[in-house]
């Protein structure tokens, strides 16, 4: 291998190699296994929240396919409704065309044609983070037999009396011309005002004070054209007398009621409350408990219309109701006509006062305009008795949620769960199959001739639905759609229900609840076991990753490095205001001053487990990113130092005679106990344990300390070739272990050292990937092995300090006393006298006798056992005393700490018999550090 560590050297070959050979398709011979990947946007670039429930999934794919299992990675886009049309239209209207100038189908045939040029981009990036999906059954959401199962759905929910259309309010995108889902609408803080207008009281009533009007307080004046009603508080006692009497609407003079409703808030302006159901979503819900009518005043556009449209609550048009509107505002932007209205108002002796006020707008993430509430005829699911079935579901543990306590917020959303708009009017997306006749009735089929034969139609005119389907639809079938539904496949039979959904908890509702909802309605099935919901990826500072704040990382700048230059084009281009550019600039260059060091792929996922603690948002520190670069390095280092003690070596692979030291039987018992700790941690989705175990283990035990250890056996010309063997054989058999433990997290750096060293392991196979995931074997744990080794490290630990400290050279041979030494420390010395000779540079250890009296020395503690190295001609007295000092103060902190937790009954009472046990002796074992230190202090200052 290259001495030094090059993730670019090795990423895209091995990625192009296992591909090929096809190691990603489901192989194994155990129970099935299966992992949906949320869909990403066709029209999408990798984020960090890719990147890293990417390596959450391919972690739990890998290891769970090393285990034996059936594995399903299934990968696939989604069509984007919304955002696709979008990014065509800017294309198209660069040329001065728009979708309406080419008409559906040819501006549909432009989309199809961007999606087959650029429409791959994510799925290139995927493969960038060492995915392992199986690529040969890629599906995306507007494919034939995705289509096809889509449609079946509606047709099949319809049939069931589940799907029908209505006329409601709906997130009206202006610019657009579609109604969206909550999730794509952001609510920004802005300044705004409250105006308090004055609403005449009619047939002479007045309020308590005497006034002939109310005082409604509006930050929307511009809908008063549309109020059905003025509400007050029942309870509220300056209005009682009130209640069911009318007031006029200014500008338009018509009666509406003062009813009594639980929704206002006596405690806000001046308790009154406009009620305009057509144009708010919480006045709809006051509509609909008083029945009144829902008056439309604004067009598509969001203008004035010249005659309102009047619905019943019901839906019906209501031809009773007089619809004449102010002809002035006819045809106004709502904005425009709120200035005017406002300057008429106060012409008028109707404007009380102009507050300010603090306001939450919503606006279209994708368009940017304001959004409208709007009252449209849509297509909806009532969803409320599928949600019966949902809930049960999780109730009873078939779908379980990781960490449990997100239960709670799906079972909030499902218990109050609304009726489900899925029309979108758009082009770009399934068209709903739907058809209409001349007299305007709806027929629904799964295409037109099954309309026509099924509803004896003959040859009438039919006219299909021009609106899409939500997006969240299609998604919505994603576990058994891609899966082959609703044909019985035998992918079907197999994969599904899938094992887990990795997803950020912002789309529980959107999506994880529509998933379980469709599938357990249409197949009979739950579509996947557990539900593992991670928090977001924020940055080091804890804030939300965003463009706006110049922010955001991407993935595969970490993995390939990126200039500052280009960082900073990224970051800033396409922000209007230059101030904020500035910023931006400012921030990006203090961080990252050299821009983007490249880190490789394994270096970042490693990062992304490492930070998985479950339901938390993440905190990405590029720091942590650094070190687990190093720990490649490390594990890199470890494995050229493996091969060149075991190339063209005997490692008893084949059978020759071994012998095991206690150094290679406690690197065993160790490896045992990671491996449980890595497969019980995975089990349970603690990723961040999982890595922690994983690092410590291979940082801290094999290269910190075991590669240390075996160097004196290995370079030992006189050692028993046994011996020999036998360190050979540990040394490549757990760094083997490692790297099939470590796969799962690290999969291009752990094949590469993999392929190296499997002959000299004794492993056969074409790839890591498919060997066995490593299981512990109690057996092969040794205590006492592991007593004499950790004995061993204290020792040498204890030694280091007191070079360091007395500022004693590492290469200097020094003579040891030790003192309080048991049988056992004697015994540990014996057996291990070569080994601590060669590694500690001793020249003579000195056991001293009970009571006997040891030069003035420099201390270390190993248990009750003092080593102590003589100062004659090696330490400064004021040095040491300074030393014992220090340590003599922070056993003192030690001993008040665990004294104060021991003299707490609230601890003593609760904690276990065990955990007390533990403390006690630490306390013991301090005090005891304590007065010995104290008693060499003495010592050495009497010199």
């Amino acid at each position: 291998m290259d001495k030094t560590y090059q993730p670019h050297a090795i990423e895209t070959s091995w990625y192009e190699t296992w591909e090929s050979k096809n190691y990603f398709a489901p192989q194994g011979s155990g129970d099935s296994y299966t992992i949906m990947i949320p869909p990403p946007n066709v029209t999408g670039s990798l984020h960090m929240g890719h990147g890293f429930n990417n390596a959450i999934m391919d972690a739990l794919i890998r290891f769970r396919r090393m285990q034996g299992r059936n594995t399903l990675w299934q990968p696939g886009t989604d069509h984007a409704g919304i955002a696709t049309q979008m990014l065509v239209e800017r294309q198209i209207g660069a040329q001065g065309l728009s979708r309406h100038d080419l008409g559906r189908d040819k501006f549909l045939e432009k989309v199809w044609e961007w999606k087959g040029q650029s429409g791959g981009n994510i799925s290139r990036q995927i493969r960038r983070l060492g995915s392992s999906v199986d690529w040969s059954r890629e599906k995306f959401t507007m494919d034939p037999d995705l289509s096809e199962a889509v449609q079946e759905a509606f047709v099949r929910l319809h049939e069931d009396g589940l799907i029908y259309r209505g006329k409601r309010l709906v997130n009206w995108d202006t610019k657009l011309h579609t109604a969206i889902s909550d999730l794509e609408v952001e609510n920004h803080d802005e300044k705004g005002f409250l105006w308090n207008l004055r609403y005449p009281l009619a047939d002479g009533a007045k309020t308590a004070d005497g006034l002939d009007y109310l005082i409604v307080a509006t930050t929307r004046p511009e809908t008063l054209l549309g109020d059905s009603a003025v509400a007050v508080h029942p309870s509220d006692e300056r209005y009682q007398a009130l209640i069911g009497k009318f007031v006029k609407l200014p500008l338009v003079g018509r009666l509406i009621p003062i009813v009594a409703d639980e929704y206002c808030d006596p405690e806000f302006g001046t308790g009154c409350v406009k009620i305009t159901p057509a144009h708010d979503f919480n006045d709809y819900e006051v509509g609909k408990r008083h029945n009144l009518p829902l008056i439309n005043v604004l067009d598509k556009n969001a203008a004035i219309l010249g005659r309102a449209q009047v619905f019943n609550i019901d839906g019906s048009v209501n031809d009773t109701f007089e619809a004449s509107l102010p002809a002035q505002y006819a045809g106004m932007d709502r904005f425009v006509a709120r200035k005017q209205m406002v300057a008429d108002l106060d012409a008028q002796g109707l404007l009380e006062k102009i507050d300010d006020h603090a306001l939450k707008v919503p606006k279209g993430d994708r368009s940017g305009t304001v959004i409208e509430p709007w009252l449209t005829d849509q297509w909806y699911v009532s969803t409320k008795p599928l949600a019966e079935k949902a809930i049960a579901v999780v109730e009873s543990g078939e779908i379980q949620f990781v960490p449990k306590q997100y239960e709670n917020m799906y079972f909030s959303w499902m218990r109050d769960i609304q009726d489900w708009c899925i029309s979108r009017q758009l082009w770009w997306g399934h068209r709903i199959p739907a058809w209409y006749d001349e007299a305007g009735k709806v027929y629904v089929g799964r295409d037109e001739a099954e309309v026509r034969a099924k509803h004896n139609l003959g040859d009438i005119a039919l006219r299909q639905d021009d609106d899409v389907l939500d997006t969240w639809f299609s998604s919505g079938l994603w576990t058994f759609s891609t899966l082959g539904w609703p044909n019985q496949t035998e992918a079907l039979k197999t994969f599904h229900p899938t094992d887990v959904l990795v997803t950020g908890f912002d789309i529980i509702f959107f999506w994880v609840a529509r998933m379980i909802m469709l599938s357990t309605h249409l197949t009979g099935q739950i579509p996947f076991k557990t539900v593992y919901v991670h928090g977001l990826v924020r940055d080091g500072q804890g804030q939300k990753m965003s463009k706006s704040k110049g922010n955001v990382l991407d993935p595969l700048d970490i993995v390939d490095g990126i200039d500052l230059d280009t960082l900073l084009e990224k970051r800033t281009s396409g922000l209007m205001q230059p101030k904020m550019a500035e910023k931006i600039a400012k921030q990006t260059k203090a961080e990252f001053p050299e821009g983007i060091a490249s880190y490789g792929t394994d270096a970042l996922r490693f990062t992304f487990c490492s930070l998985a603690s479950t339901g938390r948002d993440i905190k990405f520190d590029m720091g942590r990113v650094e070190g687990y670069r190093n720990f490649c390095n490390k594990l890199w280092n470890a494995a050229n130092f493996v091969i060149e003690n075991t190339d063209g070596q005997e490692t008893g692979v084949n059978g020759e005679e071994v012998e095991l030291s206690s150094v290679d039987r406690w690197i065993i018992s160790q490896l045992q106990r990671t491996e449980a700790e890595v497969t019980r941690q995975l089990d349970n989705f603690r990723f961040d344990l999982a890595a922690q175990s994983l690092y410590e283990f291979v940082w801290d035990e094999y290269c910190a300390w075991y590669l240390e250890l075996v160097k004196p056996v290995l370079w030992d010309e006189n050692a028993p070739i046994e011996r020999q063997r036998g360190t050979r054989r540990t040394l490549v058999r757990v760094l083997e272990v490692i790297l099939r433990l470590a796969h799962p997290f690290m999969p291009f750096i752990t094949e590469e050292i993999w392929q190296r060293i499997k002959g000299a392991a004794g492993v056969t196979g074409e790839t890591i990937m498919l060997q066995a995931w490593p299981v512990a074997n109690d057996a092969r744990i040794d205590a006492a092995a592991e007593g004499d080794i950790e004995w061993v490290k204290a020792l040498m630990l204890g030694l280091r300090q007191i070079r360091g400290e007395m500022n004693i050279s590492m290469a200097k041979r020094i003579d040891v006393f030790l003192q309080n030494a048991s049988a056992e420390d004697q015994r540990r010395l014996t057996d291990n006298a070569p080994l601590l000779n060669k590694l500690a540079k001793l020249d003579n250890v000195t056991v001293l006798a009970a009571g006997a009296e040891a030069p003035m020395s420099a201390t270390a503690l190993v248990g009750e056992m003092q080593v102590l190295v003589p100062m004659a001609g090696l330490i400064d007295k004021d040095a040491e005393l300074a030393r014992l000092d220090k340590e003599i103060q922070r056993l003192t902190q030690e001993v008040a700490r665990v004294g104060g937790k021991l003299g707490n009954a609230a601890f003593v009472d609760k904690a276990p018999a065990d955990v007390i046990a533990k403390e006690r002796a630490k306390l013991a074992e301090a005090e005891q550090a304590v007065a010995q230190f104290t008693e060499q202090r003495g010592r050495i200052a009497s010199l």
